[in-house]
């Protein structure tokens, strides 16, 4: 795609076709493709999803969702599933008003120098979702969306196609009012081999956020050489201002419009799965909240390391502190406690080397300490 520009029409009811097989609940697809080889989408052009045309009343942070029922008219801007040999650069991609680059069930796709900028108050604005996909890289990208910049998962509709490995992202500029970098929350199979490198994140609601909700696992997995900056924002986004977040809780039974597609079939309840070897090296956090390690039990959540990750913690936003942020997951979903460097709760293994932690000059009366251990063990925290 060349130096052109194209605009989503707005026109809802022309939007047929799910983006999620017979679960009409998560939104259409607009440009799409499947089975397909050798696809290139290049060129400075830029492609308009005129996200704000779908959406409800403005609000402070983002905008109401319309009432919908089991079907979302929504359109997703770029669909791919099962795809091979996928060139996606320079393109600059805006507006969307659900995600914006799907890939699923892809095998080696090239994603290099595009812009995302999508409207930074839009629910479900997804960037780049890498679903079921392997040997996908993302290089070289500046991604500005109301949800997820980068999400990795495992969708249950698409299970067919396995699991998302062999992942890499280096030099991308990222902001989002829900968490920058995602695996999770859907993820039914397995999330493995995935590299994260020299990425800024910046004024986000949450930033690095490892959030297993499903029984798939995620297994080694490494970010390094990383700017975290992240602050509060209201309810409607999930987070609270964690500059890094590794968790495993199950998934609540929800009442929402595609509830009947968040667990096998049959299933009445929900499980987890394991996270383990994740690797922070050399990150730079600065946040009015510090990391939030947990899962319902202690084998759900093991072996994280932290080498080299500073935590500046300071007050900057009007909203109130001392909350932790569990969603979705069964029981409350918010765990109220001063705010700490790391606090840690259901993990073993965890392993803290040569971390510094300082609060500005602006600690608030719920400012704790550097560490908080709730049903932990083995936290070993070393100083070179």
């Amino acid at each position: 795609m060349n130096q052109i520009q194209d605009f989503l029409p707005t026109d809802e009811k022309i939007y047929k076709e799910s983006a999620f097989k017979e679960n009409e609940g998560e939104g259409m697809m607009w440009i799409s493709g499947k089975d397909l080889k050798n696809i290139s989408i290049t060129g400075r052009g830029e492609i308009d999803g005129n996200g704000v045309a779908f959406m409800g009343k403005e609000l402070s942070d983002s905008y109401e969702l319309k009432p919908i029922t089991d079907f979302d008219p929504r359109p997703h801007v770029i669909t791919l599933i099962n795809c091979q040999n996928i060139t996606v650069k320079d393109v600059t991609l805006k507006q969307g008003a659900y995600w914006t680059l799907h890939l699923i069930g892809c095998y080696d796709a090239n994603i290099d120098g595009i812009n995302i900028l999508n409207n930074l108050k839009i629910r479900n604005g997804d960037g780049i979702d890498v679903d079921h996909s392997k040997k996908v890289r993302i290089s070289n990208c500046f991604i500005e969306s109301g949800d997820d910049c980068i999400c990795l998962k495992n969708r249950r509709e698409y299970s067919e196609y396995g699991s998302c490995e062999d992942i890499v992202v280096n030099n991308c500029i990222m902001t989002s009012r829900s968490c920058a970098i995602k695996i999770g929350s859907e993820n039914m199979d397995k999330i493995n081999n995935v590299l994260f490198n020299n990425c800024i994140i910046k004024d986000s609601n949450r930033g690095i956020g490892i959030q297993n909700r499903d029984e798939g696992t995620v297994t080694n997995v490494i970010f390094s050489n990383m700017l975290v900056d992240c602050k509060y924002y209201s309810d409607v986004w999930w987070g609270k201002a964690e500059p890094i977040y590794v968790t495993s809780y199950p998934r609540a039974i929800g009442n929402h419009k595609d509830a009947g597609w968040r667990f096998p079939k049959g299933a009445i309840d929900g499980a987890c799965g394991e996270v383990n070897n994740i690797y922070f090296t050399n990150i730079k956090c600065t946040s009015e909240n510090g990391i939030f390690i947990g899962g319902d039990t202690q084998d759900k959540v093991n072996n994280i390391f932290f080498d080299n990750v500073d935590v500046q913690l300071y007050k900057r936003s009007t909203f109130p502190g001392g909350v932790y942020d569990k969603r979705p997951c069964k029981g409350e979903p918010f765990v109220y406690d001063k705010t700490y460097a790391f606090y840690i709760e259901g993990a073993s293994d965890i392993t803290i080397t040569d971390s510094n932690v300082f609060w500005g000059d602006t600690a608030p009366d719920y400012a704790a300490g550097d560490i908080k251990q709730i049903n932990t063990s083995r936290i070993n925290i070393n100083k070179r």
